[in-house]
């Protein structure tokens, strides 16, 4: 999965299923940080789309797309859709903890990918939303692992990238859950339990094709697509991945 302009539900009110025998006294606080970190993922990844044409433009050399810029376009973006700041006075020290560490991952990002952003003469960059996407989320990884963790999932026969493949409880879900005929469109899915013996909630949160996605993974199958992956064949609307939140208690 690489495009991030996906069909979104809720936003931050998204709906949630959770194992009712699973479930924490707080749970809730857990879904509302979840369901954050998605957003400001979502929001960083819509700056990198609408950027894509400026960044893949081979004729300008400075972009102006630093990291401050960036954090910038990634506020205003978040203040559009969601009517407040990323990080409001709001938050307890926890969830603006996490918030920071997100945001800092994203500047981070992109002044470490300067070189290819700007580089002269070169029109497909390869910096593209999923890409930045996996960057943040390993960065952040590194700052939060052992209290938090953000990962891009899809299908397994739809993952492009061997770090992006799910893995057995986001497998279970996505099949089990997400691809039910009865499942509500944008609702996730969330529950306590382990991820290495240790005891943690786990969000994971569908995302489906829009019409910005099916330009490299809509149809026909298997046309070599712009960054020389065989496009999958999907369609408008349709299951594409999942964002999958890990708060390890």
């Amino acid at each position: 999965m690489r495009h991030l302009k996906f069909v979104i539900a809720l936003g931050l009110a998204l709906q949630t299923t959770a194992a009712p025998d699973l479930v924490r006294a707080d749970t809730s606080y857990d879904v509302e940080m979840g369901n954050r970190l998605a957003s400001v993922l979502r929001a960083g990844r819509s700056v990198v789309s609408n950027n894509q044409a400026l960044i893949n433009d081979p004729d300008v050399a400075d972009k102006g797309l630093n990291g401050e810029a960036f954090y910038a376009m990634v506020v205003e973006s978040y203040l559009e859709k969601y009517g407040q700041h990323p990080l409001s006075d709001d938050l307890e020290p926890e969830q603006r903890a996490l918030t920071e560490t997100q945001l800092n991952a994203m500047v981070g990002v992109i002044n470490e990918n300067q070189d290819i952003i700007n580089a002269d003469g070169l029109a497909f960059k390869g910096f593209i939303p999923a890409v930045f996407a996996r960057l943040v989320n390993e960065k952040f990884g590194d700052e939060m692992g052992t209290r938090a963790a953000v990962k891009v999932t899809a299908p397994k026969e739809l993952v492009r990238n061997r770090k992006a493949r799910p893995d057995d409880w986001e497998n279970q879900v996505i099949n089990d859950r997400f691809r039910d005929a009865d499942w509500a469109v944008g609702e996730a899915f969330y529950e306590t339990t382990t991820v290495g013996g240790k005891e943690a909630f786990r969000m994971l949160i569908p995302e489906y094709y829009s019409e910005s996605c099916l330009a490299c993974h809509g149809s026909p199958a298997g046309e070599t697509d712009v960054t020389g992956f065989p496009k999958e064949g999907g369609e408008l609307g349709e299951l594409a991945g999942a964002i999958s939140i890990t708060l390890y208690k």
